[in-house]
């Protein structure tokens, strides 16, 4: 039997319409699952779910404001009802703005937390519940590099990931006897929408690959074997870690 085989699981992907979400949800494709992918913008989730079911996935797009908790109970109840179950729920929705601390408004601080961190504890508990009862289910929440390290100018996305990785240890002690497995993957730096910014800034690149002992920033698929891991049979006995995708930064 191949324990990572993702045949026959269904999973929901938030913010699953572009970046690094996408890339997690194509990969859960490629392994077998099943893929509903959430987001708010109607034209991602049509040309993602176009891409998934290219490779075969029984996929939907879903369209979704994780501000809005009505919305989240809405959603999980939606693909429970066309799918059967949710097997596997990835947290991958997230947003950042990038200003001075001093200059950091209660709107700005609200929003970054609302979606990074309160958003990802109500949809996880939103999918427990229906988790709970069946006695098993994956959970990957994204953590960051910011979840462990000071970065300057997003000192609520800092605040919001290092929330996640704690997060990430409670649910996953709480839920264990369950059968719920809670893990988090922290990206290094990838070229996405979020980070466009600081990979158009002169020198920007050249400086951070001198801190990444492999070489080069990340790419959406490399991302694909972390959550493959973390979704599939073969980490059934890994729950509370942070998978750290990051070309060694941390290491250094």
């Amino acid at each position: 039997m191949n324990s990572f085989s993702l045949q026959k699981k269904v999973a929901l992907v938030t913010g699953g319409g572009r970046g690094l979400g996408k890339g997690i949800a194509l990969a859960l494709a490629g392994a077998g699952a099943d893929v509903v992918v959430a987001a708010r913008s109607q034209v991602e989730l049509d040309q993602t779910e176009a891409e998934l079911q290219a490779l075969g996935s029984k996929s939907a797009g879903h369209r979704v404001d994780l501000l809005q908790m009505t919305e989240i109970a809405t959603m999980v109840d939606w693909v429970e009802r066309e799918y059967g179950c949710i097997d596997i729920l990835v947290n991958g929705a997230g947003i950042n703005i990038r200003k001075p601390a001093v200059e950091m408004t209660e709107a700005d601080w609200d929003r970054v937390l609302g979606v990074n961190l309160k958003a990802v504890f109500f949809t996880s508990q939103a999918v427990a519940k229906k988790m709970i009862p069946r006695q098993r289910g994956k959970i990957i929440n994204i953590a960051s590099l910011s979840s462990v390290i000071g970065i300057p100018n997003i000192v609520p996305y800092c605040s919001s990931k290092g929330g996640v990785v704690q997060m990430t240890k409670a649910m996953a002690v709480e839920w264990a006897p369950f059968g719920i497995n809670v893990n988090a993957i922290g990206p290094g730096y990838y070229r996405t929408a979020m980070t466009e910014e600081l990979f158009n800034r002169d020198g920007w690149v050249e400086n951070a690959l001198k801190r990444i002992p492999l070489g080069r920033t990340g790419l959406p698929q490399d991302l694909a074997g972390a959550a493959v891991l973390l979704a599939s049979e073969a980490s059934d006995y890994i729950t509370g870690q942070v998978l750290y995708v990051d070309g060694g930064w941390l290491a250094c």
